[in-house]
Parts: C-alpha cells; sequence; structure tokens
C-alpha cells in the first residue's frame, strides 16, 4: 500500500511520525510504500527519516525545481527546472494521485485550512476519493 505523508514544515513531532511509520511497517511489512514531498524539513523530513531507519520502501516527489536524487519517482530531467510556485501544486497533485491513502501531519492549535500546501494535496486526494487521515 502506498501511504502519502505529508504536512507542514513546522510539524516538529518527530516521535508521532515515527511511531505511525513504524506501526503500518508492522502491519503491513514489505508490502508498505511511504510517499513524500521530498521537503527535508517538517513531515517530509521526519517522515524520510524513518521509513529509511525501518527499511520501508520510499520514494518522493519533489516539485521539479528540486534537484534529482535517488528517491525521485521520476526520472532525472523532470528536475532542476525553473522556480515557479506553481511546482509545489503539481507535487501535491502526482502525491495524491499516487498515494492509496493520505496521511497528514498538521501542528497542533493548526487547522488543515492554515497548512496550504497540505490542504492542497488532501483536496485532491479527495477529490480522488482516497481516504485522509490527519493527525495533530
Amino acid at each position: 500500500m502506498k501511504i502519502g505523508i505529508v504536512g507542514s514544515r513546522k510539524y516538529q513531532n518527530a516521535t508521532k511520525v515515527r511511531k505511525v511509520i513504524y506501526e503500518l511497517k508492522n502491519r503491513m511489512g514489505d508490502d508498505l510504500v511511504i510517499v513524500s514531498g521530498g521537503q527535508p524539513a517538517g513531515a517530509d523530513g521526519y517522515a524520510k527519516k524513518y521509513a529509511l531507519e525501518f527499511a520501508v520502501e520510499y520514494v518522493e516527489f519533489p516539485p521539479v525545481h528540486y534537484n534529482y536524487n535517488q528517491y525521485c519517482i521520476k526520472e532525472a530531467h523532470h528536475y532542476g527546472k525553473e522556480y515557479r510556485p506553481y511546482n509545489f501544486f503539481q507535487r501535491n497533485s502526482e502525491i495524491a494521485e499516487y498515494s492509496d491513502l493520505i496521511i497528514a501531519f498538521i501542528p497542533a492549535n493548526t487547522t488543515l485550512e492554515e497548512s496550504h500546501g497540505t490542504n492542497d494535496t488532501c483536496k485532491k486526494a479527495t477529490k480522488l476519493k482516497k481516504r485522509i487521515i490527519i493527525i495533530h
């Protein structure tokens, strides 16, 4: 199962992300794939760190203006493009389409609507009839 882990760059509860990935790994074993947006800070960064720590298959969809890395699901020629704000929204669409389930990590005392990129991914996943879990 491909599980998209998204969330705010301000999300700081690494322990909670670690616990979720650990529990998913225990339930799904080698059938688990963690999908992320490639942002090094916050929920995305923790998703990558703990997926790799637990030897879970990990793939990412960074915005096309980022550099290619070994975890990118798309080929290298798709990256290193000119920066445009739209790139983030396109990346959110790709995560929503590719994932079977989205888990969104939102800082405490913050609404989903206040986390614009995460909200965008969740809206797109909802339109695709994907299940969404929000964790504070």
